[in-house]
């Protein structure tokens, strides 16, 4: 159980870095300095997740 619970947390991981990309390069595109903000939250909730992901698959 644990191994699928890692991997949908690495899934999920990916999914909001790969989001936070996305509004980065549109922010950046508009200078839009509030989307660029929430693009950094994304990335950071991202590695957050994956690294949680990564624990989670080693038990």
């Amino acid at each position: 159980m644990s191994n699928n619970k890692g991997l949908s947390d690495k899934v999920k991981g990916a999914v909001s870095k790969a989001k936070g990309e996305v509004k980065d390069q549109v922010g950046n595109a508009k200078n839009d300095s509030r989307l660029q903000e929430e693009a950094k939250r994304d990335k950071s909730k991202g590695e957050y997740q994956e690294r949680k992901g990564k624990l989670n698959e080693e038990k």
